[in-house]
């Protein structure tokens, strides 16, 4: 799995640990589940509450606070965050000070389960309430339960500079949108975390050049939707259409930032997740083209090969119109890799739109791909109006399909790089071997090759010499 997209899975649940600050005499232990999103979110808590005077702690026992920043994607997250909470209460015999919080997507709906009913936890804090925290925190001391699920309209947390959490130093997370206003059926984003709005460009650049001057190599630009970024002074998307004639003329789309900020930084490797082929516009494609720092990677979920699958999805795209922009990707920036993320098993699929996914895989070859039979969501539109009808076996059968067609495509998109060089840069120590280095080139292929005095955060030209389906195996030139 690509770590645009999801955590790697050991990281999930991991104790996130910052920089310690002088004085702080409070610990906090803080664990995130799902997205890069929830990551990027536990760093902005962690800044917030070290001005508060908290220091993120790996020891559970010492801890003051603990917070689980939870994810409501899969069902096996929830049962996962019960096992953590029981955990937590058992730690509260030997720590009974301990205060337990549920922060993220999973809030708003775990509230009456773990607050009220089982008691686990005595802070319930949503994602767009993150500021209030401080104040939450008091009102726990004060013996009150403590709760703050409010969506916001305007909330994008610009001005709070986000303290990295077990960052290797070479790349990070800049949040750019928060909110979906998408409502495919099948997801709960909208509902989790709100609207969409977008964050003030200046104080993105500001981000980014901060982390440049900190030695950073690469940035994300991180959002639901980033295709749909518009900047126009503040507020709602959806409210453009009622803004100043002056607001729309000096308006940022995502294009225009994408260029802003490869202007502004340069030396520093740019990417963005997660992509929607909707709003993906043609000039995105030829900023990516105009600018070298510009990574050639698209993360272009497409869920299903099927039109009617699609529209049922409620996703506004068709097949023709996904494989349109996909001839234009390959039009643009021929050297571009494509990853998607796909869901089999949808309410109503027959396997005659399954074999429509399949040759649409065949017609793109994607580079990666993240795959999950439907799993149907409490609160989305699907559980409500549509029957969770394609049997677990059915279901099962058709994901291992497309996962083996697509570690077909892999492979062979992996073979095209063999005996060219490609420019790498070096994230850390391989994960199987302490004399290889781990990095990524500009299609985000990982690139293992044996170390030859480099550091990590150097950029290294690879002579790619083989691979598998997911690495190529080199050596620096």
């Amino acid at each position: 799995m690509s770590s645009e997209h999801i955590i790697e899975e050991k990281k999930q649940g991991q104790a996130l640990i910052t920089d310690q600050i002088q004085g702080n005499t409070k610990k906090l232990f803080i664990e995130s589940y799902g997205c890069q999103m929830n990551l990027n979110d536990s760093e902005i808590v962690a800044s917030i509450l070290s001005k508060e005077g908290y220091n993120t702690t790996h020891m559970l026992e010492d801890a003051d606070l603990v917070l689980v920043n939870t994810c409501s994607i899969r069902e096996k997250a929830e049962q996962t965050i019960r096992k953590r909470l029981q955990q937590y209460n058992h730690v509260r015999k030997i720590n009974p000070n301990l205060k337990i919080g549920v922060m993220g997507c999973m809030a708003e709906r775990l509230k009456a389960k773990f607050l009220e009913e089982e008691k686990m936890i005595d802070l319930v804090v949503g994602p767009d309430a993150y500021r209030d925290l401080p104040n939450l925190v008091q009102q726990i001391d004060e013996g009150r339960e403590a709760v703050n699920v409010i969506l916001s309209k305007e909330e994008t947390y610009g001005d709070v500079s986000p303290i990295r959490l077990n960052s290797n130093g070479v790349s990070a997370f800049i949040s750019i949108t928060r909110g979906c206003d998408n409502m495919c059926t099948f997801c709960v984003v909208p509902f989790t975390r709100g609207r969409e709005r977008s964050r003030d460009p200046k104080s993105i650049v500001d981000e980014a050049l901060d982390l440049a001057s900190k030695g950073y190599k690469e940035i994300t630009l991180l959002g639901q939707n980033v295709d749909s970024y518009l900047w126009f002074g503040g507020g709602l998307k959806k409210d453009f259409d009622k803004a100043s004639d002056i607001a729309k003329a000096s308006a940022v789309d995502f294009a225009k930032l994408l260029e802003i900020v490869a202007l502004a930084v340069p030396e520093m490797r740019i990417r963005f997740a997660t992509s929607n082929p909707q709003d993906m516009k043609v000039e995105v494609l030829h900023t990516m083209a105009k600018f070298d720092n510009i990574c050639k990677y698209i993360h272009l979920p497409v869920q299903s090969g099927s039109s009617r699958i699609l529209k049922r999805m409620n996703r506004q795209h068709t097949r023709e119109e996904y494989m349109e922009l996909i001839d234009n990707v390959r039009k643009i920036i021929p050297n571009c890799a494509i990853s998607q993320d796909m869901i089999t098993g949808f309410c109503g699929e027959t396997e005659e739109d399954h074999q429509d996914t399949l040759s649409l895989m065949e017609y793109v070859k994607y580079d990666f791909g993240f795959m999950f039979a439907y799993s149907e969501r409490p609160g989305t539109l699907a559980a409500k109006k549509l029957e969770d009808d394609v049997p677990m076996e059915t279901k099962k059968r058709r994901l291992s399909e497309i996962i083996h067609l697509q570690q077909k495509h892999g492979l062979y998109r992996m073979e095209q790089f063999v005996d060219q060089t490609v420019e790498v840069l070096i994230e850390g120590n391989s994960k199987k071997s302490e004399a290889h280095w781990m990095g990524r080139n500009t299609q985000n292929a990982v690139v293992v090759f044996p170390k030859t005095g480099q550091n990590i955060g150097d950029f290294v030209q690879v002579k790619v010499t083989g691979c598998t389906s997911a690495t190529l195996i080199g050596e620096a030139v």
